[in-house]
């Protein structure tokens, strides 16, 4: 099952479009869109699937729109691309930490959190003298939609 979101979503847009402001970045109505949009979504979008997603009320916005206002959230912390190998780059927008599992069928992405991930990060800085600064855990199975579905076919 997927982890949604902090619920308070109005008040968690208002302070991350506050914080832009500040930082001297435009908020247009695309961009507030997709902000809105990545916040609420409780799935992990391409570019295409926002797109195609927003078009209806944003007919005048283009793919490179999308693209482009997903690299502004990406450079400034607030979402992360997650490159799939073999797969188009899913997007997830980053209010807490979390990890990801990934079914090898169908390509579904999950969040999941292992406070367990800080003990990971110390052995590595003790045993290579690294200093760490992010971890990034993906872990690989099959979602229980694919297990049910291989299950009905034996």
């Amino acid at each position: 099952m997927t982890k949604e979101h902090p619920h308070n979503h109005d008040y968690l847009i208002e302070e991350v479009i506050h914080d832009l402001k500040l930082k001297g970045i435009r908020i247009t109505p695309q961009r507030h869109a997709i902000l809105t949009y990545m916040v609420n979504s409780h799935r992990h979008p391409t570019v295409e699937e926002i797109y195609l997603d927003l078009l209806p009320d944003y007919p005048g916005m283009s793919l490179a729109t999308v693209y482009n206002n997903l690299r502004t959230f990406v450079n400034e912390g607030l979402v992360k691309e997650l490159k799939i190998s073999g797969s188009t780059s899913h997007y997830d927008f980053i209010a807490h930490d979390h990890h990801h599992v990934i079914c090898e069928n169908c390509g579904r992405i999950a969040d999941f959190n292992f406070a367990e991930i800080k003990k990971v990060e110390q052995a590595a800085q003790s045993q290579t003298g690294y200093l760490i600064y992010h971890t990034n855990l993906e872990v690989h199975g099959l979602c229980p939609t694919c297990q049910s579905a291989i299950q009905s076919t034996l």
